[in-house]
């Protein structure tokens, strides 16, 4: 391993987890999202597979995406998802695969995910999780078995709150110094104005990290675009995002700003099978 394959390892050990949330940390993922500043619990998408899985619940439609993420510009950092979407008179299911990162460093996280609505006004969700971490080839690769579980509820006209907790037994990665994936618990308010208009705020605490805020909306310029801004805390940043609808296709486009380390441009399709 040459000299900057070594920094690039240092970089990712001890700069990452702090800064640009790898390491397990199971951010929202989706072009919707990404435009609202992570806003997910609440808004029923395609991405709930991952997101809210109490939120497929209400996703009645047979669908796949994919969804792209380059962190800061940097290949190195890009996150890469698909998923699927399956309804039944059951509920629903899907299945989601993640990788973030490149040779040097790479996660992996691939999903099973149900949600049934139960009415118009409550739903639950769960998912079972695989995940693997991979540190060059000298040091190998470890996986894990963890689940997350979702629930969404309107608890007055229009006004519904959500909730979301991910690996909350804190699933052992590594034996050596009790490397635990993080648990992360999520809340969500969500408001809508009218069938254009769309707002919601949410809260996540990482058990290893302080709280984070997050605040976005949506807003349906016409029948087939969509505009969106969102911010967020810890770290800071500011988002902005388009969506496209066209005939079966839903195209989502963003980008976020972070203060210190810049732009990361984000982009997802989404195909919905008749």
């Amino acid at each position: 391993m040459n000299k900057v394959q070594n920094y690039f390892l240092v970089f990712i050990l001890l700069f990452l987890p702090f800064c640009i949330s790898a390491s397990g940390e199971n951010k929202p993922i989706g072009g919707a999202s990404a435009g609202m500043g992570g806003i997910s619990l609440n808004h029923v998408d395609l991405w709930s597979i991952h997101n809210n899985q109490a939120a497929l619940g209400f996703y009645n439609h047979m669908s796949a995406g994919i969804y792209y993420e380059n962190r800061f510009g940097l290949k190195e950092l890009s996150l890469k998802s698909a998923v699927f979407s399956l309804p039944t008179n059951t509920g629903n299911f899907g299945i989601s695969l993640n990788h973030f990162g490149n040779t040097d460093y790479a996660e992996m996280k691939f999903g099973l995910a149900f949600g049934k609505s139960f009415g118009e006004k409550f739903s639950a969700g769960l998912q079972l999780n695989y995940m693997n971490t991979q540190i060059t080839e000298e040091y190998g690769s470890r996986g894990a078995v963890s689940f997350e579980l979702g629930m969404m509820a309107e608890i007055m006209d229009d006004l519904f709150i959500a909730a979301h907790a991910f690996n909350p037994i804190q699933v052992n990665l590594a034996d050596y110094n009790e490397e635990k994936i993080p648990a992360i618990f999520r809340l969500g308010l969500a408001y809508h104005y009218s069938e254009k208009l769309f707002t919601s705020v949410e809260v996540e605490k990482n058990i290893m990290h302080n709280p984070s805020f997050h605040a976005g909306l949506q807003y349906q310029v016409i029948d087939e675009i969509f505009v969106r801004t969102g911010i967020a805390t810890n770290p800071g940043r500011y988002a902005l995002g388009f969506g496209f609808l066209f005939g079966d296709f839903q195209l989502d486009i963003a980008a976020s700003y972070h203060q210190t380390l810049g732009f990361t441009p984000q982009a997802a399709i989404i195909y919905q099978f008749k």
